[in-house]
């Protein structure tokens, strides 16, 4: 009994002990934020002024032209204004993203008719951000529509100008680069107009794209057929399926191409007629054929493929027949 009760007396200290230590370690949680929001009041500045050393540290050993800043208005506008590397420019107009300078807007303007594509684009990239001096009567914009319509402006810059409006992405520029695609006696402009119905998502007011497809240009037809499978608004395949009879290899391989991506299940026959070195010289379009009608996934183009992977002298045109075959 008096074992019993020595233990008994054991166990109520250890639940005395256990539940005082649970009630400091509950008083000690409710009242830390209490602490915290009193030591808030006070900011410890030191802290943060570790935090500024620790990064003065980290990036002791790095060149500081490799890290980025904003562009300041000054220096936007003296890189604009030339003798900078093309790579400059850019980082300066893309860390300038927000930066507001109108004085800065005729002067990277005139960049949209720089030689460097790259350049011309990202010109455009940071003027179309713009809240003022760009989208208006007599500003950048409409002197851009005005350049891209003026006979006396040389053919290049008219072609700039209509990349650019394509790269504004506003709809007001469709029926000018349209009008221009189809129209322009310039074949530099006109593949400058096609690039530009792209970038708009457009096949313009009166299905120009459609039309530019059978351009007397090489460069405008292949433009084209680019635009035609990127434009999700193009319908005109059967304009695509013209092309595959084209005087140009690099067009009829592209024209299949397109057709393969459109799935243009109305063209199996005519492009099976590819695949056959007596009908196409150029291994690069039959191999475009091979590729197309696996896309296409028609049954019924299995054996002239089946044929080209036998019996075609052209490697590439063997390997693509048989990744169509997987296909099929």
């Amino acid at each position: 009994m008096k074992a019993q009760s020595t233990m008994k007396h054991r166990r109520m200290q250890h639940r005395s002990l256990f539940q005082t230590a649970l009630a400091s370690l509950l008083s000690a949680l409710l009242l830390a934020p209490l602490g915290q929001a009193q030591e808030s009041e006070a900011p410890d500045l030191s802290a943060d002024l570790r935090a500024h050393a620790g990064r003065a540290i980290a990036y002791a050993d790095i060149d500081r032209a490799s890290l980025e800043a904003v562009t300041t208005p000054d220096r936007l506008m003296r890189v604009a204004q030339g003798g900078f590397a093309p790579t400059e420019i850019w980082r300066a107009l893309e860390h300038g993203e927000k930066v507001e300078c109108l004085d800065c807007i005729p002067v990277v303007s005139e960049l949209l008719f720089d030689d460097d594509a790259k350049t011309r684009e990202i010109s455009a990239w940071w003027l179309r951000r713009r809240i003022f001096g760009v989208f208006g009567p007599g500003q950048v914009y409409s002197k851009l529509v005005a350049a891209l319509s003026d006979p006396n402006v040389s053919e290049k810059r008219r072609a700039y100008a209509a990349e650019a409006l394509g790269e504004f992405l506003s709809a007001a520029g469709n029926r000018h680069v349209a009008l221009a695609s189809v129209a322009d006696p310039s074949p530099l402009v006109r593949l400058g107009a096609v690039r530009a119905l792209e970038r708009l998502n457009t096949v313009g007011p009166n299905a120009e794209l459609a039309v530019a497809l059978s351009d007397p240009d090489e460069q405008v037809r292949l433009a084209a057929l680019r635009a035609s499978t990127r434009v999700n608004v193009f319908r005109d395949v059967d304009q695509v399926v013209a092309r595959i009879d084209d005087a140009s290899s690099a067009v009829r391989t592209r024209a299949i191409e397109a057709l393969g991506a459109f799935r243009a299940l109305d063209a199996v026959v005519a492009i099976i007629a590819k695949l056959s070195p007596d009908n196409e010289a150029a291994p690069s379009v039959r191999a475009a054929a091979a590729a197309a009608l696996g896309e296409i996934g028609d049954p019924a183009a299995r054996p002239a493929v089946q044929a080209a992977y036998d019996t075609d002298r052209d490697r590439f045109v063997r390997d693509a027949a048989a990744i169509a075959l997987r296909r099929l």
